[in-house]
C-alpha cells in the first residue's frame, strides 16, 4: 500500500488535541490560559509539531489561546490544524458563511494559512450537505488550497461505515487524510477496524481522535488493570492505549486532549518509544474492553430477527448500539448526534411496546423497556 505523502513534512506521531484544555472552575469557555501555553511550550520543547484546533472548541476560545501560544515560535516549527463546522447544520447554509467562518478562524488563531484543515465530523446528518455541488463546500475549500491557505485538505467522521464510504466515494480522490475515532473499546464496539480497513483501501494515511475515549480508558477496575500490569508492568493503562494504535498499520498522528501539563507529560513519554503490542498483548486489551463492556452492554447480536417483525419499521439493532454507547459514554454527543439526524418516527420513542420483537429475539432482550429507557432519556 502505497500512502498519499506530504513531501518534506515530517510529523510528530504524537499530535497536541485542544478539545480538552484546563479550564477555570468547570466552565469549558474559560479557559486557563497560563496553563495552556505551559503546555504547548513544553510539547514544542519535547518534539511536538501538530497541533488541533476546531470552530466551537471551548466556545471558540481554543482557536485564539492556541493561536497566542504558538505566536512566539517560528511559524514553521509546527503545523496547524482546523476544521469547517459542518457538523452544526446552521453553517452548512450558504457560500457566503463558509467564506466567513473560513475568515474568522484564521484571525482568531492569528495565522495566514492553516496547514491542514478538514471537513469536521462527517455524519449521517451532514454528509448529504457536505456533498452538495450546489452549496459548494468542497469547491470553496479547493479554492483556499489553490491561494495557498490550506495546506493539505482532509475529514474527519463520527458517523456510520457507510456514510464514511459515501463521502469516500464522492471526495476520496480529494482527500489527503482522515480522522477517525479509534482505540481499543472501538476497534470492534463501534467497527473502527472496518473504517480503517476502508480508508486504507484508497491510501488515504489516518489520524487517530479519541485514543483513551475522552479518559474512559484510563478507568479500570483492579481486575482489568491486573492483565495490563501482569503482562507490561511498568506501563500505565493510558500507555496501553497508545501502545494499540502504534500497531495499526496507516496511522500517521494520534491526538489526546490532555487536560493538564502533566497528562501531556505522560503522553509524551510514552512516545518516545515505539513499542507495538504483539498477538498475546491484542488479546489482552480485547479481554479488557470486553470487561468494560460487559456491565452495561445490551447483548444485540445485531440478527435482525426483531426488524422483520417491527409494525413501526424500526432499525432495532442500531438503536440498540446507540443506547449502548450513550450508556457507555455516559451521555457523550455520538449517540444524541446520531438519533438527532433520524426522522422523528424512526427514533426510540416511536416504539409502541407492541413486544413482536421481543417475541423473536434469540437473547430474550427486553427490547421494548430499553427503547422506553432510551426515550426517556433522549
Amino acid at each position: 500500500m502505497i500512502y498519499k505523502d506530504f513531501q518534506d513534512i515530517k510529523l510528530s506521531q504524537f499530535g497536541m488535541g485542544c478539545m480538552r484544555l484546563p479550564v477555570i472552575n468547570g466552565d469549558d469557555s474559560r479557559i486557563d490560559v497560563e496553563q495552556a501555553e505551559a503546555m504547548v511550550d513544553y510539547a514544542m520543547k519535547n518534539g511536538v509539531n501538530y497541533y488541533d484546533t476546531a470552530y466551537d472548541y471551548h466556545s471558540g476560545n481554543s482557536e485564539r489561546v492556541l493561536g497566542k501560544a504558538l505566536s512566539k515560535y517560528d511559524r514553521k516549527s509546527f503545523y496547524i490544524a482546523d476544521k469547517y463546522p459542518g457538523y452544526n447544520p446552521g453553517n452548512l447554509t450558504s457560500h457566503e458563511k463558509i467564506k466567513s467562518v473560513f475568515e474568522e478562524q484564521l484571525e482568531r488563531l492569528g495565522v495566514d494559512y492553516f496547514d491542514f484543515y478538514l471537513f469536521h465530523n462527517v455524519y449521517e446528518k451532514n454528509v448529504g450537505p457536505y456533498l452538495d455541488e450546489d452549496l459548494g463546500v468542497l469547491k470553496y475549500l479547493q479554492e483556499q488550497k489553490k491561494a495557498g491557505k490550506i495546506r493539505h485538505l482532509g475529514f474527519s467522521c463520527h458517523g456510520r461505515i457507510d456514510v464514511l464510504e459515501r463521502f469516500l466515494k464522492a471526495y476520496g480522490d480529494e482527500m489527503e487524510f482522515c480522522q477517525l475515532q479509534i482505540n481499543y473499546f472501538d476497534w470492534e464496539f463501534q467497527g473502527a477496524k472496518e473504517k480503517v480497513e476502508l480508508v486504507r483501501s484508497y491510501g488515504i494515511p489516518i489520524w487517530v481522535m479519541e485514543p483513551v475515549r475522552g479518559g474512559r480508558l484510563t478507568k479500570f477496575t483492579d481486575e482489568e488493570l491486573k492483565m495490563f500490569k501482569d503482562a507490561r508492568p511498568d506501563e500505565t493503562g493510558t500507555a496501553w492505549a497508545f501502545r494499540f494504535l502504534q500497531s495499526i498499520p496507516g496511522v500517521t498522528v494520534v491526538l489526546s486532549g490532555s487536560s493538564s501539563l502533566e497528562q501531556m507529560k505522560d503522553n509524551i513519554k510514552t512516545f518516545e518509544k515505539e513499542e507495538p503490542l504483539n498477538t498475546n498483548e491484542m488479546e489482552i486489551v480485547k479481554k479488557v474492553a470486553d470487561s468494560m463492556g460487559s456491565s452495561v452492554m445490551v447483548p444485540c447480536t445485531a440478527c435482525h430477527y426483531c426488524t422483520s417483525h417491527c409494525p413501526q419499521e424500526l432499525d432495532i439493532p442500531l438503536l440498540l448500539s446507540l443506547y449502548n454507547e450513550h450508556k457507555f459514554t455516559g451521555g457523550g454527543f455520538i449517540a444524541p448526534m446520531a438519533i438527532g439526524a433520524m426522522p422523528a418516527n424512526k427514533q426510540p420513542s416511536a416504539c409502541i411496546a407492541c413486544k413482536s420483537c421481543e417475541e423473536v429475539c434469540p437473547q430474550q432482550i427486553k427490547i421494548s423497556e430499553i427503547l422506553a429507557d432510551y426515550a426517556n432519556i433522549m
